[in-house]
């Protein structure tokens, strides 16, 4: 469910071929395994449209179709068994085919994603001088709205995004200030990984501390994973999603002779799918999971051990574990991931 008060939920879009089914469902299974809630396909002719319906018919959750100029691509889309679409009404031929689109979900309970971005903007509007960005954005989006409105459609998600923090938060202001449909953010093209997370971090968590939005998706050129990673990062540090593996990591320093770097990335991966496990089954109310701490030296390694229910304390190329304050003996760099997470599963 998105909107109607139902929890923000994790958008991504997966990038493997879209005639590729096998390729697609491993992404969407991946994505799924990370927490994500809803994955997106692109849909750019009706051999994808088929390859859609396959993925579907595995997927362990719900897929949208991303459907850009043909309509006939957004119907055969609903007919492989889409969950929803994503379409800018404008750029797939005109209100008859909009409305062809329109009907054809409206039979078969198929929601429908407005997307518009800056770079897709009616040339009308684009011209119109008097307007600022964001305002021209809202105006393309409730132009879009009114199209699917005139056909009886209200199954509605609208997202408007624009490419930098500050139109973006206008432009879902002004969104939220003016319609009740349900919003799907995001920062449009937010780049790589780091400049783009910093971006979708701002902005999203803006709006969403001013209870705006209803489903998110980060868009960074990275893998779908890291996009699910980033929002369910956002979400979590405001309270909108139950919290995730709880790792404490130093900075490291001239003293660290561990790859500390690789074993702490590994470490909070390998806890993302044991946490997702743990929340799931014992509730977001009741779930504690094991504090973590993965220490380069001794200087601050074996106080954070003391604290921590697990800790790896990095020595001379390895690693002394510690449980619940006590060592309990010496791992290698190879050996320490699978430790942490064999511990992490006697104490849930």
């Amino acid at each position: 469910m998105v909107g109607g008060g139902s929890p923000v939920s994790v958008q991504t879009m997966a990038n493997a071929s879209p005639h590729d089914a096998a390729a697609l469902l491993e992404q969407v299974r991946r994505c799924a395994e990370r927490g994500c809630d809803i994955m997106r396909l692109t849909v750019p002719d009706e051999a994808a449209a088929k390859a859609l319906g396959e993925v579907r018919a595995a997927s362990p959750i719900p897929i949208v179709a991303d459907i850009h100029f043909d309509y006939r691509c957004a119907l055969a889309a609903i007919e492989a068994g889409a969950d929803a679409l994503r379409l800018n009404p404008g750029n797939i031929g005109g209100r008859e085919r909009v409305g062809a689109v329109a009907r054809a979900a409206k039979e078969k309970g198929v929601p429908i994603r407005i997307g518009v971005n800056v770079g897709s903007l009616e040339r009308d509007i684009a011209a119109e001088t008097g307007l600022t960005r964001p305002q021209k954005l809202v105006k393309s989006a409730l132009r879009h709205l009114k199209m699917l409105e005139d056909e009886g459609f209200r199954d509605v998600v609208i997202s408007a995004k624009a490419s930098n923090v500050p139109d973006t938060i206008e432009t879902y202001r002004l969104l939220a200030d003016t319609t009740d449909c349900p919003l799907h953010l995001g920062v449009t093209e937010a780049g790589t990984l780091i400049p783009g997370t910093v971006r979708s971090s701002v902005a999203l968590g803006v709006l969403l501390s001013e209870g705006i939005g209803d489903t998110v998706r980060v868009s960074l050129t990275a893998k779908p994973e890291k996009e699910v990673k980033v929002a369910l990062e956002i979400l979590r540090s405001l309270g909108l999603r139950a919290p995730g593996p709880a790792v404490t990591s130093c900075p490291t320093c001239g003293r660290t002779k561990v790859d500390l770097v690789r074993v702490a990335s590994q470490v909070e991966d390998a806890l993302e799918t044991v946490a997702l496990d743990f929340v799931q089954r014992a509730g977001s109310e009741g779930a504690r999971l094991p504090k973590v701490a993965v220490m380069g030296c001794a200087v601050n390694g074996p106080g954070e051990a003391k604290d921590a229910d697990i800790a790896l304390c990095g020595g001379d190329g390895g690693f002394v574990l510690y449980v619940k304050g006590e060592p309990v003996g010496k791992v290698t760099e190879e050996e320490a991931v699978g430790k942490v997470v064999e511990h992490a599963l006697r104490l849930r």
